[in-house]
């Protein structure tokens, strides 16, 4: 068991050590939302609701509209967006 846990906190303290990214990030609240069309228009607002699916798509509620959008094309942050 000690072995195990060894093991264990070495993996953690080498993937530490991997620059500035967070193993566990638990950040699922946000409140406001950016999101690019495909005609280039920008559309930003209060988040109603959001779901994340398998690879990069999101769907996300604002102002009663619901956008199925990939993710490259969606700002979504705790505070509002300037």
């Amino acid at each position: 068991m000690k072995k195990i846990a060894v093991l264990l906190l070495s993996i953690m303290l080498i993937m530490a050590g991997c620059g500035n990214k967070k193993e566990f990030d638990f950040t699922y609240t946000f409140n406001y939302a950016q999101i690019k069309l495909p005609d280039g228009r920008i559309v930003e607002g209060k988040v109603d609701s959001w779901t994340d699916y398998e690879g990069e798509q999101l769907q996300i509620t604002m102002d009663g509209n619901t956008y199925l959008v990939s993710s490259v094309n969606v700002v979504m942050s705790t505070v509002p967006i300037e």
